[in-house]
Parts: structure tokens; C-alpha cells; sequence
């Protein structure tokens, strides 16, 4: 079940075992790849794992399914500045900000 699999991905990455939670988050993304925050998830243990790239992809997928989530553009927004894409980081951030805003908080 896909919830099963999310789960087992955020105790995996709380415990500091990124392989094991990238292949949860991978296994509940192939049950349902419309799962917005398993994409973020996967895209932070990826970064973790150290593998920036994969994970700027996956944080991607989650701006595009939840285009008006804030945590969203704060996830690229990390991600970028980690690659050290400075312009890329300070777009995302602004937008995170704007919609926080929009939403009263």
C-alpha cells in the first residue's frame, strides 16, 4: 500500500538511513506517482544521499503536482543553493515567500 511504503520513508530518512528510505519513497511513487509529498521526501533523502541532481528532479515533480504549496519552492529553493544555482534559489524562495503570504501566513 502506498501509504505503507511513505511511512517507512520518513522513519527511514528519521533514522538517518537515506538508501532505505529513497527506495521506500521510490516504491510508494510507483504505486502512486502522484503522490506530491512522497516526491518531496524522496527529493530530501536523495540530497542527503548527496545525490543533488536526482533530487532537484524529484523536488520538480513536487512543485508540479503542488504548485501552490510554499514548502514546495522552499525545497528547490535548498536545493538550488546547495548546487550553489544562487539566482535559481533566491527565484524559488521569493515564491514560497508570496504564497505563505497569499495563504495569511
Amino acid at each position: 500500500e502506498v501509504r505503507t511504503h511513505y511511512q517507512a520513508g520518513l522513519e527511514h530518512f528519521a533514522k538517518g538511513r537515506t538508501a532505505e528510505a529513497i527506495a521506500s519513497y521510490r516504491a510508494a511513487l510507483a504505486i502512486n506517482e502522484n503522490l506530491a509529498m512522497a516526491w518531496n521526501g524522496l527529493a530530501m533523502a536523495l540530497a542527503k544521499h548527496g545525490d543533488l541532481d536526482a533530487a532537484l528532479d524529484a523536488a520538480h515533480h513536487y512543485a508540479k503536482l503542488d504548485p501552490d504549496e510554499p514548502l514546495a519552492h522552499t525545497s528547490l529553493s535548498m536545493l538550488y543553493q546547495q548546487k550553489g544555482m544562487i539566482p535559481e534559489a533566491e527565484h524559488e524562495k521569493a515564491l514560497s515567500m508570496q504564497l505563505q503570504m497569499k495563504r495569511g501566513g
